[in-house]
Order: C-alpha cells, then structure tokens, then sequence
C-alpha cells in the first residue's frame, strides 16, 4: 500500500505571503497617516480661513461681525442679510464668554451668521445657537470666545473641539511655539466626544497622543 504524501506550504510560498501582508499593513498604515494629516491641513485651513473673513469683514464694513447692528440696518443690505436674526450691540468689541464658546450664546452665533451673510464663509445665515457655528475636521465645532482664558491668552479666540492630541501639537507646531500652555495659541484637555470650553488656567502638562484638546488661537 502507498502511503500519501503530506502537502503544505513551501517556504518561497511563505515568503510571498509574509511580504503581501507587510504591504497591505504598510498601506494601511500609511493611508490612515495620509487621512490624519488632510484633517489637520484642513483645521488650519479653517483658522486662517475665518481669521482672513473676519479682517475682509472689518475691510468692507467697518464693524466687527458679530457686534454689528441694529438689526433693522443688518437686513436692509438685502440677499442674505435678509435672512439673519441676529445683531449685536455695536459698542466695538465682540462679548463671548468662554462658556459660549461654542453653545452660540452671546454674540458667536451672530458672529457666524453675519460672516455667512456677508458671502465670507459658507453656510446658513439663518442658523442659529450651536447650528450656527461650523464643524471642524475632527468632528467638534468651531467658535469663538473673547473671554481670558488659557492663562492669560486675551483678545478675540478662535477655538476648535474634541482635537485629538497628535493634531493639537501639529497644529500648535504649525501656527506658534508647539507648547499649548504659552503663545499665542493654547489648549485644553477635552473630554473625548464633548465639546469642552477653554479653561481658565493654562495647559498643566505636554500634549499626549492619548487625549483630545480644546484648543483656541488669538485672531
């Protein structure tokens, strides 16, 4: 009687395997990095993109969105100003609380719409409250406050949530001195999947990978 032979796999066979599953994993890796850094290339995009429409606001106007008013004169420039609820008090500078920041209380959400209704960013006039404020790449919002926060960092702040951390020291690296407790822009750790106001106090230690950030840049 024959006995038959056992077959498995030779090691070329193995070899080959082994070096599809490295390119495969490689791929994997690299279109997941190629993904992280088109969303911090479009978060920067977004800030110099609002800071850009505020000054052209401020060029064509002479007011500040945001504090512009009455309301009456706002609609009466007609197109979408028509479509606006919101004025501010005209008293030359924007009033936002860091507890606003991004729940479009105060003179945010009439900052957003008075940009859109001037054609400077995209969007809804007629939003209102948070429906307002835009969306980042990171899934949070972006808004603003005009609050001292951060340890001191004062004047008109753009801020975005739910950052994750690799993204906030990128960015932070990009715009100012890549430590988020100095600069002119600052952070704050955020709890993942809410969009967390700035604090008050400066950042307590270096960015980690492992948390998200709020984090706000002076315009």
């Amino acid at each position: 009687m024959k006995t038959a032979r056992q077959q498995g796999f030779t090691l070329i066979e193995i070899a080959i395997v082994l070096v599809i599953i490295g390119l495969l994993l490689g791929g994997v890796l690299k279109g997941r990095e190629l993904i992280e850094n088109s969303k911090v290339k479009n978060a920067a995009n977004d800030i110099n993109g609002v800071s850009a429409a505020f000054y052209a606001y401020q060029d064509r106007y002479k007011r500040l969105p945001g504090n512009d008013g009455p309301l009456a004169d706002l609609q009466a420039r007609g197109g979408s100003w028509a479509n606006i609820t919101l004025a501010g008090d005209n008293d030359g500078a924007i009033e936002v609380t860091a507890a606003q920041t991004f729940s479009g209380a105060g003179e945010n959400a009439a900052f957003w719409q008075h940009l859109k209704a001037a054609g400077l960013i995209s969007g809804n006039p007629a939003d209102t409250g948070v429906t307002a404020l835009p969306r980042n790449a990171f899934g949070g919002l972006i808004g603003i406050t005009t609050a001292d926060v951060m340890g001191g960092l004062l004047g008109n702040k753009l801020c975005l949530s739910q950052v994750p951390g690799k993204a906030a020291a990128s960015l932070d690296a990009q715009f100012d001195d890549g430590n988020g407790a100095t600069g002119n822009f600052r952070a704050t750790q955020a709890v993942s999947g809410a969009n967390t106001n700035p604090a008050a106090t400066a950042l307590a230690a270096a960015y980690s990978e492992n948390n998200v950030y709020t984090v706000c840049m002076t315009f």
